[in-house]
């Protein structure tokens, strides 16, 4: 210290360092973290441990960051959503009747994804909805409609607006000719072809014209067992909209269609599996006949012996069905269903943007504890959970999948696009808005109109049975009813939340969602608890923004 004019030392900046402490090499960074009795953060068992932190929900933690080695592109988002069926993007549309109807379940489809069609319409409404996703997107088309020459040019213009697609094949079956009524679709697949009518040949005919007149014969046809890529080939150079794939003496086999080719070409990761609900046995017979491929059972509470013993029945009597039970938010829910048969389980009770379940009844379980607790003990008996509720972003999503889901399903964040059935109005504002409600609103469980395909009975109402209020006097709501913001198409929204997935997991240093699963269980994956002053810290802080989510 050197001396001040009072007698006291003026102290110098060496008095107020610490002790050098030794500067270690660099070089030796990676070895010397192998000191550490632990990985920094916290592992999934000690993050979702209810008895220190309480129930966690997605907006309480964070994962943290790995290692980059690779490109975003290179994440594969393959997953799958039950026993024997898989996912190209792991994203699945809600069976609400403002959310998923034939138009949002092909759209899903073309993305990767799956859309659950709601039931809260007849079954025979929601049996054709089923049979126009089916029709869609096909490779080869094995159940094309197939028309009779007696069929007229007014029956095959009502047949286009029925199944939403021109281009039928006709063929000449001895036995149907016999027959006076056969006319529409009484064609025969495996009868001789004789000619295919497009919507050029009908546009500018009457009604009343015979098909035979106009249709063509001059037809490009495949021989059956073509592959479908040569099929496809044979198509494209055909510059036709239709080839035929015919047996050796000439009988309809299948088909395939120019905007199926299209389709492939735009929509590489379209799934060929949409998929459909379930009210009772009589609707899922139709549903069946209409070639669904999976059938949820829509509760919100699925531990009941009504459940278990629809669960038990499907299996039996459609071993080839596969079946997502739910909702459960407890190991004890899930065994149940598990041990009854189902190939896969939906997790969530009142969680939704839509839902007051836990608020209303007192009953649930905040999402993030829930998906954790059900899906790390069905991964046991590998069954695909889906983590239904609570997504409001790309963020949401990460963490639904980090905590062991396989899919995530979303109701209001497709609400809002244009491939769903609610009604689009300008809101007070002035701001462009598309009409949304729970399931367990009483607009939804008395049937005011917000879609395309209500009805008008409380009885066998999709909303009433989903919280077993079907003979109650008086309704007990579980659901709000209101709006959610125009957010545009699918085709666009849909992939934005597949390149924020993708790149989530590339800051995560996980190429697939199976070694995020792993990553996770083996403690490679870490994760941080956030406070609410960490929460805010991590939203935006500006005095005035413009939130573009993608462009």
């Amino acid at each position: 210290m050197s001396p001040q004019a009072n007698g006291d030392s003026k102290p110098s900046a060496s008095d107020f360092l610490a002790p050098a402490k030794q500067v270690l090499d660099a070089t030796k960074a990676l070895e010397i973290l192998k000191e550490y009795e632990s990985r920094d953060g916290l592992s999934i068992n000690v993050l979702i441990d209810s008895k220190k932190h309480g129930g966690l929900t997605y907006n309480d933690f964070l994962v943290l960051p790995g290692y980059i080695g690779f490109a975003a592109s290179e994440v594969v988002l393959d997953s799958p959503v039950t026993k024997r069926i898989t996912l190209k993007t792991p994203f699945v549309s809600s069976p609400m009747d403002t959310v998923t109807e034939h138009d949002m379940a092909i759209h899903m489809a073309l993305q990767g994804g799956l859309g659950v069609i709601h039931h809260n319409c007849s079954a025979d409404e929601q049996a054709e909805m089923v049979q126009k996703v089916k029709r869609y997107e096909n490779g080869f088309i094995l159940d094309p409609v197939v028309l009779s020459p007696q069929a007229t040019v007014g029956e095959v213009k009502d047949l286009k607006e029925k199944w939403g697609f021109g281009g039928y094949p006709f063929t000449n079956d001895p036995f149907l000719q016999l027959l006076t009524s056969a006319k529409t679709e009484t064609g025969k697949l495996g009868s001789k072809l004789v000619g295919i009518v497009t919507n050029r040949d009908i546009q500018f005919e009457e009604d009343s014209a015979s098909v035979s007149s106009v249709m063509v014969t001059d037809l490009v046809t495949a021989s059956y067992g073509t592959e479908l890529v040569e099929a496809n080939a044979i198509l494209a150079k055909s510059k036709k909209g239709k080839l035929p794939i015919v047996d050796k003496d000439g009988n309809l086999v299948s088909m395939i269609s120019r905007s199926d080719l299209n389709k492939n070409i735009h929509y590489p990761l379209a799934s060929k599996l949409p998929d459909s609900k379930l009210e009772d046995k009589i609707r899922l017979q139709k549903l069946v006949d209409a070639q669904l491929d999976i059938v949820i059972l829509d509760s919100s509470q699925g531990n009941s012996m009504y459940q278990i013993e629809m669960v038990k029945y499907i299996k039996e009597k459609y071993p080839d069905l596969d079946v997502i039970g739910g909702n459960v938010v407890t190991r004890e829910q899930a065994a149940s269903l598990i041990a009854a048969g189902v190939d896969g389980l939906r997790i969530g009770m009142g969680s939704g943007s839509a839902c007051i379940t836990q608020e209303v009844m007192a009953v649930g379980r905040p999402q993030a504890a829930a998906v954790y607790n059900v899906a790390s003990f069905a991964a046991r008996f590998g069954v695909p959970c889906m983590a239904d509720g609570g997504i409001q972003n790309v963020g949401h999503i990460v963490k639904g999948l980090a905590l062991g889901a396989t899919t995530i399903m979303m109701g209001g964040l497709l609400a809002g696009t244009t491939e769903s059935p609610g009604t689009s109005f300008v809101s007070r504002e002035g701001k462009l808005v598309k009409a949304y409600r729970g399931m367990g609103s009483i607009d939804a469980m008395q049937d005011k109109k917000a879609g395309a395909g209500a009805k008008d009975s409380q009885k066998s109402n999709a909303g009433t049975a989903r919280y077993f209020s079907e003979g109650d006097s008086v309704l007990v709501a579980q659901g709000v009813s209101g709006a959610v913001a125009h957010r545009g198409s699918v085709t666009k929204f849909v992939p934005y939340l597949a390149a924020g997935l993708k790149h989530s997991l590339q800051d995560c240093g996980q190429m697939s969602l199976q070694a995020l699963h792993e990553a996770v269980e083996n403690g490679t994956t870490r994760f941080e608890l956030r406070t609410a002053s960490a929460q805010l810290e991590g939203g935006v802080n500006m005095e005035s923004y413009e939130k573009k989510l993608y462009a």
